[in-house]
């Protein structure tokens, strides 16, 4: 089973919010998702970004691929940290 990290819509229209999710890549954008380990709001003044790195190393070592995204986030979060 492929597993990825990746951004699930949530928010109104033009107001997205995103929760970082572990899910099958055969599952839709906004559908089933094995694990929330994060949030992201990028309409809010500073951006919003909550991560937890500890699930997210264990998914990573595990072999699930985060998207290109999320991937930038996590590096951006862990700089902040």
């Amino acid at each position: 089973m492929a597993v990825k990290i990746r951004l699930a819509r949530h928010g109104a229209k033009k107001a997205p919010y995103y929760r970082i999710v572990i899910a099958d890549a055969r599952a839709p954008r906004d559908g089933r998702f094995i694990e929330q380990v994060g949030r992201y709001n990028p309409c809010t003044d500073p951006t919003f970004l909550e991560i937890d790195l500890d699930k997210i190393d264990t998914w990573i070592k595990n072999g699930a691929q985060p998207t290109e995204r999320v991937a930038v986030l996590i590096e951006g979060y862990r700089k902040e940290q």
